[in-house]
């Protein structure tokens, strides 16, 4: 029998509904799927030397930035240029030891101790570093500067180190002609010989497995934060659930021709959590970009950073998959005020 036209009609709209169920599911299967790491890699030999318990660690390759020879914003980085202050003070550093990281540090591993983020008050009561680095050190002319600097040797049994002075005091000690120890804290010694065994974190592990093969990377566990962290959004119900919900930050870093590209994950408890931390990110973005349109808001800043910040939200994109929210961002050398190249910019993400 001929079908009628209501018949027609109910059959297309029939298969149009299947489509957008079939749709619909294959969407939410690949938003359950878990996002890929970044970068993933296994974990460089160096971290080995940190302890295993430090809520926040970083890693960068010196060496192989260094060998990005096509990459104008790695040179960029890597090229200090004397004109304040602090560039002043660092060149009577390198005058002093002998050592500039643009031409001696190879590779480096860090761990870190935030006061501020500290589960309890007792736990830490300022900020402990302790970092393992590899280059071309002068030994005897890094001791002078240690002395020069009021500094003085100690022993821990057969083991020899200097402390300097300061705040915080610095503790090192030379591992190896090519290899240096150096901690930062209220007790750097101790801090210096902090023990790198002991059980590690599964999750942190896993955290770093995903961005190990970057040259830079920075990995912090974010589940056991203390109630301080959390006080200035007690009024802001919806923004206090969604940060505690996340439970670890994976950043990412590595040159992409003349750019460098930055990728960051928050780990969040759920799907639901990361999909409204998306839009709630996105959503700032987007208010950040109209309030840069405002004069009034230029003004309370130099010309350069309004055109860096106008460039990071316009270039920033926003992404969610699984329990994963990540922000990616190009940085091109024009962002870091190098001149412009003959190379035309990449266009920016589409975010809208």
């Amino acid at each position: 029998m001929p079908l009628t036209p209501a018949k027609r009609a109910w059959i297309a709209v029939g298969v149009l509904l299947c489509l957008a169920i079939a749709a619909g599911a294959l969407y939410f299967h690949r938003l359950q799927k878990p996002l890929p790491g970044q970068v993933p890699g296994a974990p460089p030999s160096l971290m080995s030397f940190l302890p295993p318990d430090a809520p926040v660690v970083a890693y960068i390759d010196v060496a192989t930035l260094r060998a990005s020879k096509d990459s104008a914003l790695v040179g960029l980085l890597l090229t200090p240029a004397p004109k304040t202050q602090a560039d002043a003070e660092y060149k009577i550093f390198v005058d002093g030891t002998g050592f500039d990281y643009t031409r001696d540090l190879d590779r480096a591993a860090v761990a870190v101790w935030p006061a501020g983020l500290a589960p309890t008050p007792e736990s830490v009561q300022q900020d402990r570093t302790l970092a393992i680095a590899d280059g071309h050190f002068d030994q005897e002319k890094i001791k002078s500067y240690a002395l020069h600097l009021h500094g003085h040797e100690e022993a821990s049994g057969s083991e020899h180190f200097f402390v300097v002075p300061g705040a915080p005091p610095v503790a090192f000690e030379f591992l190896s002609p090519t290899r240096i120890r150096i901690a930062s804290g209220p007790d750097p010694g101790q801090i210096l010989h902090t023990a790198a065994s002991g059980a590690s974190d599964a999750a942190m592990q896993e955290r770093i497995s995903r961005v190990a093969g970057a040259p830079l990377f920075a990995v912090a566990r974010t589940d056991n934060l203390p109630d301080s962290f959390y006080a200035p959004l007690h009024n802001t119900a919806q923004l206090l659930h969604l940060v505690k919900s996340v439970q670890g930050l994976t950043l990412a870093a590595k040159p992409a021709g003349d750019l460098l590209s930055v990728t960051l994950d928050a780990e969040c408890s759920s799907m639901k959590d990361s999909f409204e931390l998306a839009a709630l990110v996105d959503g700032f973005r987007m208010v950040g970009s109209i309030a840069l349109q405002d004069p009034k808001t230029r003004q309370q800043m130099t010309r350069e950073q309004a055109s860096f910040l106008r460039d990071v939200l316009k270039r920033t994109l926003v992404t969610h998959q699984d329990k994963w929210v990540r922000l990616t961002l190009d940085i091109t050398p024009q962002m870091l005020g190098s001149q412009p190249s003959s190379t035309t910019d990449p266009p920016a993400p589409d975010n809208q």
